[in-house]
């Protein structure tokens, strides 16, 4: 029997670019989950008897509106549900779902990186029929349903065993659950040589994965162990949990602390990976060797035709403004287009679906390609490992390499975390006005070329996407980018990028830090973030 809930809306239930995030017990208010879940399901409207997909990190409070969703779905019409097992999909492997199964969407049930258990992180955000991030006129109109929505659907029903395979009768639908893996893995075999990669481990090369008790070990375990016949034990923090064993599962420098003295020791292994909560990011780490995720996304469109799957090359390539532009180098030398995009992967949705690009990538260590709609970290990973068993060469020359041939890209990102939201408002209204005065400014040794706020014009709808962060430009291609971000839960994050280009002929092997800090100091002296924020330094560095 479908029922009719009663319901009062919550204000500031707005989804941002990854979706709607929360604390979870924000997320277990009376109405709260089912609320955004039916505000979404009145958008999007689906036809009768649709499919939906649902799946996520496994993180606290996972179970529990997954059940709630699959009655509201239900109850609203949808045919068929497919739902991950033990609720589990990682955020590549939903968009692979959508695509192959021919589904009208999916609910992800993530916070992404952000940290999970009782008193932390939940989130949901919907993804279309491409399989990628529904664009913001959806997300918008989303908003403003949750702010009217008087009632929500279910249908009496017990809950579902999301641990048995299978098919169950609810209400006038069906619910499948399925093998999170089993499709994931087998596309990932069409697109990369696992033949060259199983005889290199068989020669002898080593890697380490830290999957951070988060929803790629499982993923990991089937393609690296057992399809590719690492060593057991190859992958790291295995098994997913609710709160991801007490860490952050955002794989930087900070928070995979322990996978960087692994790769930095006198008996590292050849390679070293990790990825984040949902499994769509990635981190790149050679014997003693670094890479930023801004080189990661060059260094494989430059030799991502040695994979089976791309083997017509790259079509275009594409990143989020505030990465690096490395990858414009390396799409000049190859004579095809690059695209800078705002922050947000459903910027890069058009520009796939149009064809007018194979790879995309952000400095926020996302990077996939034109096989789903959303960034992909156990993709990147077997990128890396394809190119290397290809090439027989190892992370450290493959970059050296690199940058011999396209120049360096010094490039960190600071954070400061938690700020109180007027205070960051502030600044960047501050440092807004500051931009028409900056051309022409030198700031010790560096000189403003251009200062501006990025808006971008979508190159296939024509879409006007303004606001989308502050850039100044130094003469001889440094620059500098603040931005706000949203993926927090508390507070404001401000953002400043920093990036030095050395042209081939340069220094390309020195110290990062020491190469960012004139551009440090002349961030402070742009923006004054200590005199705004009280922070001195930044609370992560990546």
């Amino acid at each position: 029997m479908i029922r009719s809930i009663p319901s009062t809306p919550y204000a500031g239930q707005k989804p941002g670019t990854s979706g709607l995030r929360k604390k979870v017990r924000e997320f277990a208010q009376a109405n709260y989950a089912e609320n955004f879940i039916q505000a979404v399901i009145d958008v999007v409207a689906p036809a009768p008897g649709a499919t939906l997909v649902i799946g996520g990190d496994g993180r606290y409070h996972n179970r529990t509106v997954i059940q709630a969703a699959i009655r509201i779905a239900i109850a609203n019409g949808y045919g068929r549900v497919l739902v991950g097992q033990g609720g589990i999909l990682s955020t590549p492997a939903a968009s692979h779902v959508i695509r192959s199964y021919g589904a009208s969407g999916a609910l992800v049930l993530s916070a992404s990186h952000n940290p999970g258990g009782p008193d932390e992180d939940f989130g949901i955000k919907y993804n279309i029929a491409n399989g990628g991030p529904a664009p913001e006129a959806v997300t918008e109109a989303i908003y403003a349903r949750t702010l009217t929505i008087d009632r929500w659907l279910t249908v009496d029903a017990p809950d579902i065993d999301l641990d048995r395979l299978g098919d169950t009768p609810v209400g006038a639908g069906v619910v499948s659950v399925i093998d999170p893996v089993a499709d994931y893995a087998d596309l990932m075999a069409t697109l990369f040589d696992f033949a060259a990669i199983r005889a290199a481990v068989a020669a002898g090369f080593t890697a380490t994965f830290d999957a951070m008790h988060a929803v790629t070990g499982p993923y990991a375990v089937e393609i690296f162990e057992r399809r590719l016949g690492f060593a057991a034990g190859t992958v790291k923090n295995r098994v997913p949990l609710e709160d991801f064993g007490g860490h952050h599962p955002d794989p930087n420098r900070v928070h995979a602390k322990a996978l960087f003295d692994t790769m930095y020791a006198d008996d590292a292994p050849d390679f070293g990976a990790a990825s984040d909560g949902d499994g769509d990011r990635n981190l790149i780490v050679g014997r003693g060797c670094y890479v930023t995720p801004s080189d990661s996304l060059a260094m494989l469109a430059a030799n991502l035709h040695l994979a089976p799957g791309y083997a017509g090359g790259v079509k275009g390539i594409a990143r989020s403004m505030p990465t690096s532009a490395a990858a414009d180098r390396v799409a000049a030398a190859l004579g095809i287009p690059a695209f800078e995009t705002p922050t947000g992967w459903k910027f890069f949705g058009n520009l796939l679906d149009a064809g007018r690009i194979t790879i995309c990538g952000e400095e926020s260590a996302g990077t996939s390609s034109d096989h789903v709609r959303e960034k992909d970290g156990v993709w990147a990973v077997l990128a890396w490992l394809n190119i290397l068993a290809v090439r027989g060469i190892s992370v450290a020359a493959l970059a050296r390499e690199h940058w011999a041939t396209y120049g360096r890209t010094y490039y960190a990102r600071h954070d400061y975390e938690a700020l109180p939201t007027e205070a960051a408002a502030a600044l960047i209204a501050d440092l807004t006005a500051r931009l028409p005065a900056l051309p022409g400014t030198a700031f010790g040794p560096l000189h403003v070329d251009l200062a501006d706020s990025f808006c971008y014009v979508d190159p296939v709808d024509g879409a006007t996407s303004a606001n989308q962060g502050l850039r100044v430009l130094f003469a001889g291609g440094s620059r500098i980018v603040f931005r706000l971000s949203g993926t927090g839960t508390e507070g404001a994050t401000l953002r400043v990028y920093l990036e030095r280009y050395e042209p081939a002929d340069g220094a390309l092997d020195q110290d990062t830090d020491a190469m960012l800090a004139e551009l440090i100091a002349a961030a402070e002296a742009i923006a004054g973030i200590a005199r705004h924020t009280g922070r001195t330094q930044p609370s992560v560095i990546t």
